[in-house]
């Protein structure tokens, strides 16, 4: 492409760089200038235009972020139409946003003329929110850019994964200090906080805290109810996999993928199976209705996505989240509590 200052006499068929206003003439940024209007500019005493003008071989702005918003949109994204160089996507489902990092980075490395933002991977989205845009910088880039950007490991580099677990098992753990209200008031908070996603509390269970009492509540709320997730609110925070928590999934023929995670407030949560029905025991800040570590994970098993320990270790960079006050034990100190983050 070439850019710069033309004899506006010669600047009809390129692309003005910049708005031109003179005597009631208007040049619109990025349109094509018009014959009549060159002539009426020359009239009106410009000399000079600053312009662009497409070369062999080049793509123009729209067309190439159009293409490449097609190339990168996976499953359950839709490209809203180009406009000066932009192209939007959204999802037209609710769910989680999925991406590779590294093949985004990869798009955004081939030519400073190609860019390309992003949710952050996992982010829950709604029907209708925007989840990226791509935005060619200059008027037109080469074709063999374009292409490079559209490089095979990067196609559908983007999707929406949709919720799929719908059926929610609650079970609580009763201790003499824990409140029966403090029982309704978090499971009120998990309604809501299920509430976008289509899930739905289908059984809940409050058992004395051993191990025993949760494992017969696992076998009942999967074998019975037919829950297909269950999440374990324990009277008392889970110190250890020896702990009642953990030692009842294992009774029940279940396992402990992971305990803890570098997401504060958070920490303490717990990842496991039993049947293959996902089971969470949630750390205490997730009986607050503000964003946790709880939500990470609760997100990503509702759509049905694996989570690994990996996937669990590799969050604690950014996972430092807003102090929930309410704490027993906020991060600026305090006595210890049995609840905690």
């Amino acid at each position: 492409m070439r850019f710069g200052p033309v004899p506006v006499a010669e600047a009809a068929g390129l692309i003005s760089a910049h708005t031109v206003r003179r005597d009631g003439i208007t040049l619109r940024k990025g349109a094509v200038i018009p014959e009549d209007a060159a002539a009426d500019l020359v009239r009106a005493g410009l000399s000079e235009i600053v312009a662009a003008a497409l070369e062999p071989g080049d793509v123009g702005e729209d067309a190439a972020a159009a293409r490449l918003a097609a190339h990168l949109r996976g499953p359950n994204l839709r490209a809203e139409a180009p406009f000066t160089g932009r192209c939007n996507l959204f999802a037209e489902t609710a769910g989680v946003l999925t991406l590779v990092p590294a093949r985004i980075d990869a798009v955004n490395a081939v030519d400073e003329a190609v860019t390309v933002a992003t949710l952050p991977p996992f982010k829950p989205v709604v029907e209708g929110e925007m989840v990226a845009t791509v935005k060619i910088i200059p008027y037109a880039v080469p074709g063999a850019v374009l292409a490079q950007a559209c490089a095979a490991d990067t196609a559908g580099a983007l999707a929406v994964a949709p919720y799929r677990r719908r059926r929610i098992a609650v079970v609580s753990t009763r201790l003499p200090s824990l409140k029966e209200t403090t029982i309704d008031r978090t499971l009120k908070v998990l309604a809501e906080r299920l509430a976008p996603t289509g899930a739905a509390i289908v059984f809940e269970s409050r058992v004395p805290h051993t191990a025993e009492t949760v494992a017969a509540a696992l076998g009942e709320a999967i074998d019975c109810a037919g829950a297909d997730l269950v999440v374990v609110f324990g009277a008392s925070a889970i110190a250890d996999r020896r702990d009642v928590i953990p030692a009842g999934i294992a009774a029940a023929g279940g396992n402990v993928e992971h305990l803890g995670m570098p997401v504060d407030p958070g920490n303490l949560l717990l990842v496991g199976s039993r049947a293959g029905v996902p089971v969470v025991g949630a750390p205490g800040c997730a009986r607050s209705p503000k964003e946790n570590g709880f939500d990470w994970i609760l997100h990503r098993l509702l759509v049905d996505l694996t989570v690994t320990r990996a996937d669990i270790v590799a969050l604690g960079v950014g996972g430092l989240l807003m102090e929930i006050v309410s704490r027993p034990q906020p991060r600026a100190g305090g006595e210890a509590a049995e609840a905690d983050a």
